[in-house]
């Protein structure tokens, strides 16, 4: 192989509303808002990543094959406990559905809350687990 992946620089989410959806990324998740482009596309930036927003039936191409909101699964890791995730959902309004429960992350194991965004989308908040 002449090259290998060295990161995740951005995903993009197809969202029913857009504005709805980076409503909740930026009062859940903590995520900043930024429009860029000429077209004034809308990101939500956090650590040295982002989210791309299309808008359902207004997609950038080129796109995913079956571009739809709620077809995502994503894993975001938090500085703070899964106790302190679990009360900012929970007073953000927003249902965990499970959790917290024990998962293996890209370096090691994590604990895992999951929720759902707007659209339906599956969204895991996770903190590492470290030998105390």
């Amino acid at each position: 192989m002449r090259f290998t992946v060295d990161r995740i620089d951005h995903i993009v989410l197809t969202c029913a509303e857009i504005e709805t959806s980076a409503s909740w990324y930026q009062r859940v998740l903590g995520m900043e808002r930024e429009e860029f482009g000429t077209e004034r596309r809308t990101a939500l930036k956090f650590g040295g990543q982002k989210i791309n927003l299309h808008q359902r039936g207004e997609e950038v191409k080129p796109h995913a094959r079956a571009a739809a909101p709620g077809t995502a699964d994503v894993c975001f890791i938090a500085a703070v406990g899964t106790d302190e995730i679990m009360d900012h959902l929970r007073d953000c309004g927003v249902t965990v559905e499970l959790g917290p429960v024990n998962r293996a992350g890209a370096f090691g194991p994590i604990s895992s809350v999951y929720c759902r965004d707007p659209d339906g989308n599956l969204i895991e908040v996770s903190s590492y687990l470290h030998d105390d």
